[in-house]
C-alpha cells in the first residue's frame, strides 16, 4: 500500500510561504473571534466553526513575544522526544504509540502557541488529543494536509490511552510500520520548522551534519 506524507510544493518559495502566513496571522488579529459567523459579511473566520461545532467559547487570538519563546521551546523539546521515541525496537508498540503521541502533540503545540493561543486553554481545551491539535493548527496556517497523518492523529488521540493500555505482550491493531511512523513524524516537525521560523536543536544540527 503506498503512502504519502505531507510535503511542500517545490514550485511555491520561501517567500510566498512567509508572505502567506503573515496574511494569515494578520486576518487572526483582524477578524475577532467573539463575532458569530452569521454576522460576518465576509468569508467567516477560520476558527468560528471548529468553536461551533465543539461547544467552546471564542476566544482571541494573541501573539506576543512570550508565546513564542513558549513555541520555540515545544518545538525543541518535540525534537528531543522523537530522537527518544523511535529509538530501539525492544519496547511494545503501546509504549511507541504513547512516546510518538507526545512528539506530535508537542509539535503542533509549537504551531499554536506561535499563533497566539493561550497554553492554559490549550490544556482545558485540546488536552492530549493530537487529532484536535492538528484541526485547530491546519486551520491557524499549518498546512500539514495527510490523510496517513489524520488517521495516525487519530488512532493516537488521547495518546495518553496508549500509557500502561494493558498486557505487555498485546499488540495493538495499527495500520502503520514504525519507519512510516517516524516518516509521518518528522514530515511534521520539518513542517512545523518551517512555518515558525524556529531553528532545529544544536544537538539536531550536530546530529544530521
Amino acid at each position: 500500500m503506498e503512502r504519502t506524507v505531507a510535503a511542500r510544493d517545490p514550485s511555491v518559495s520561501e517567500r510566498q510561504i512567509v508572505a502567506s502566513r503573515r496574511a494569515l496571522l494578520g486576518a487572526l488579529t483582524v477578524a475577532p473571534l467573539t463575532v458569530p459567523a452569521a454576522a460576518l459579511s465576509i468569508a467567516p473566520h477560520p476558527l468560528v466553526p471548529l468553536f461551533e461545532v465543539s461547544g467552546e467559547h471564542p476566544i482571541q487570538l494573541r501573539r506576543s513575544a512570550g508565546g513564542r519563546q513558549l513555541s520555540r521551546a515545544r518545538y525543541h523539546n518535540a525534537e528531543g522526544f522523537f530522537r527518544g521515541a523511535f529509538a530501539g525496537n525492544a519496547r511494545p508498540l503501546s509504549d511507541k504509540l504513547y512516546s510518538i503521541g507526545i512528539v506530535l502533540q508537542l509539535g503542533l503545540s509549537a504551531h499554536l502557541l506561535d499563533v497566539g493561543f493561550d497554553d492554559d486553554w490549550c490544556a482545558r481545551h485540546i488536552g492530549l488529543n493530537v487529532a484536535r491539535s492538528l484541526t485547530y493548527a491546519n486551520a491557524t496556517g499549518l498546512g500539514f494536509e495527510s490523510a496517513d497523518f489524520g488517521l495516525l492523529a487519530s488512532i493516537l488521540s488521547p495518546y495518553s490511552k496508549w500509557r500502561d493500555c494493558g498486557p505487555r505482550d498485546t499488540a495493538p491493531n495499527v495500520p502503520f510500520t514504525d519507519e512510516e511512523m517516524r516518516e509521518l513524524a518528522r514530515s511534521l516537525l520539518d513542517r512545523v520548522r518551517e512555518v515558525t521560523g524556529h531553528p532545529r536543536p544544536r544537538s539536531s544540527r550536530t546530529r544530521s551534519a
